[in-house]
């Protein structure tokens, strides 16, 4: 039997595990601050419906292959990372790091066992490949530690390249022009400082989202910074068709008429349908003039990839294995990473359920004990055992959202749906607004007059809809369709409009009449820009024709929502039904009556 070397690493830090673990865990961007190269990764079907992954890189003067077998962790506790090389000088390569608590800091132990191929392995193992790991991995530990501490902005040190000259004056005049758009919200400069300091990891897959959450700034600024940054060139966009199970970008296209309705994941290998509302995700990347990023991984997987699996366990054919851990109260799903059956179900507390693999599906036990972990797999073959969140991604923009912001229908015209095609839309907020007294003005006053004056209508209601993060949809003569995400920010905007409407129009003009509703619907592409078709889309047209002028009718399914009915709490709501032309029963609403 070959020989085998090891050596542990212990290092001691000042802050606690939780606050350690979202950097050293972090595999991918640990790797990429090793100066670890990219991978080519394959992944292979195997006959009883589990995948193979492999792995290709060039390191140092080795081009190595290996069987990459799936990463085990319990989150916050430990991971553990095996690769077995078909060549090279190694025959296999384990790491596992481990984190406790130590009075208010913690200790983290990073062992690396290996096995030589041959006799180069034996030098390298013998001499100076351990110390060269200890000296690198330290070095990273320290900086994650710095990061926890809020000494670093940025987890790992990798800085590129810097620009040169004349791409540095060519980047800052495109700066200039988004500033000047209006979309730039005073952050053009921060983004392509960001841009060209960060790792490649964080450029592949640019979220709005979570840099607005790690920038402290509005969700909706960033969004258009981004939108607006590929406008003027600086960013390219991407939509990703993410993994229901894995939740991985198995699929990405520069426009919406390219997505398929269905794709495979070959990591889980399903397949899944495009999903508007869940795992279509709007992302960006930089464009060549601002930084060239490379193709690749440097990590397949990795406990901070995939954030929402909790816990993920390989087991042996009869193996029952019990852990130290425990997690929140929440909803939950425990399945296999091979393809296979799923359990989902609510945690309260305490002692969390046992995951017990058997018969070619996932179901769940009497828990382990408190503050324990267990896990079973009853089959005749390994099974990798996981648990995780079944909340989705909380930074993810997807087209549903998306599509209910002003600046992207402004800027990106040319992103619709293909011709014929259509998208199921979980949930939007649909306001319908129409003018009462327009035709009498335009008798009244003249033409000319009149028209400037609607289109003064037109500016205030655009304005007031973007301000509360939604979208015009299309105008119908003197009538505005718009489309928000959140049922608040729609009933906040109806507000705003009817009180800037109060204050703007003049005697005798024209009143605006308001109706919302909230449901699920289609998005199609009619006209060359995106619509929505559906009941919901005729539920709000008709109560719009409810209105009276200088009101507001709300549907039920809007109040139903508890941040909008607080904005209403103190208003003179009546509740009223009508018989609505469309519609088989009576539809009960509320209208908030005109003001005094």
């Amino acid at each position: 039997m070959a020989r085998t070397y090891a050596r542990t690493f212990v290092w001691r830090f000042d802050q606690p595990p939780a606050a350690i673990w979202p950097a050293l865990a972090d595999t991918q961007r640990f790797n990429e601050a090793a100066g670890l190269p990219r991978q080519r990764i394959s992944e292979t079907t195997l006959d009883d419906g589990s995948v193979e992954f492999r792995a290709e890189a060039r390191i140092g003067p080795f081009s190595l292959s290996w069987q990459e077998i799936p990463v085990e962790w319990v989150e916050g506790q430990w991971f553990r990372h095996l690769r077995l090389f078909e060549n090279g000088p190694l025959a296999s390569l384990d790491a596992r790091f481990s984190i406790r608590p130590e009075g208010d800091g913690a200790v983290g132990d990073y062992e690396i066992v290996a096995q030589p191929r041959n006799l180069l392995g034996h030098l390298l193992l013998a001499t100076g490949f351990f110390r060269s790991a200890r000296r690198n991995f330290t070095r990273l530990a320290m900086q994650g530690a710095e990061w926890a501490a809020g000494r670093r902005d940025r987890v790992f040190g990798v800085p590129p390249a810097p620009p040169s000259e004349g791409r540095r004056a060519q980047v800052l005049e495109l700066v200039r022009r988004l500033e000047e758009s209006g979309n730039g919200h005073g952050l053009a400069n921060r983004l392509v400082d960001w841009i060209w300091q960060a790792q490649e990891v964080d450029l592949q897959r640019i979220q709005p989202l979570l840099l607005a959450k790690r920038w402290q700034a509005e969700a909706r600024d960033v969004v258009e910074l981004c939108l607006g940054a590929v406008h003027v060139g600086l960013l390219e966009m991407r939509w990703d068709l993410l993994c229901p199970r894995c939740r991985g970008a198995k699929l990405a296209v520069q426009r919406l008429d390219q997505l398929p309705n269905i794709v495979h994941c070959a990591s889980c290998n399903i397949s899944y349908d495009r999903n508007f509302a869940r795992n279509v995700e709007l992302a960006f990347h930089p464009a060549p003039i601002l930084r060239s990023v490379a193709d690749g991984e440097f990590c397949l997987f990795g406990p901070m990839s995939t954030p929402h699996v909790k816990a993920q366990l390989r087991l042996a054919p009869g193996a029952r294995v019990e852990q130290n851990g425990s997690f929140p109260p929440g909803a939950y799903r425990a399945r296999t990473l091979e393809i296979g059956g799923e359990s989902d179900f609510e945690h309260a507390g305490g002692g969390f359920p046992t995951c017990i693999a058997a018969n070619g599906t996932v179901s769940l036990g009497a828990p382990a004990g408190e503050g324990r972990l267990g896990f079973e797999n009853r089959e005749e073959r390994t099974r990798t055992l996981i648990v995780e969140s079944r909340d989705w991604l909380a930074h993810a923009l997807t087209a549903e959202r998306v599509a209910t912001l002003q600046c992207f229908r402004d800027l990106c015209t040319d992103q619709v749906l293909a011709p014929g095609e259509e998208a199921d839309v979980s949930q939007v907020v649909l306001m319908f607004t129409d003018l009462k007294g327009s035709t009498a003005l335009y008798e009244r006053i003249g033409d000319a007059a009149a028209y400037r004056a609607v289109r003064r209508h037109f500016a205030l209601l655009a304005s007031e809809i973007r301000a509360h993060n939604g979208a015009v949809v299309k105008t119908i003569g003197d009538a505005v369709m718009a489309a928000f995400q959140n049922p608040a920010d729609a009933v906040a905007a109806a507000l705003a409009i009817r009180r800037t409407f109060a204050e703007t129009s003049q005697a005798g003009d024209f009143t605006i009449r308001l109706g919302l509703h909230m449901g699920p619907c289609i998005a199609v592409t009619l006209n060359d820009r995106l619509d929505y078709f559906g009941s919901t889309v005729n539920m709000a047209a008709r109560l719009e024709g409810q209105s009276q002028g200088g009101d507001i009718v709300f549907s039920e399914a809007v109040l139903a929502d508890p941040d909008a009915a607080a904005l209403l709490a103190s208003m003179p709501l009546v509740t009223e039904r009508a018989s609505l032309r469309g519609f088989d029963q009576e539809v009960v609403y509320r209208r908030l009556p005109e003001r005094p």
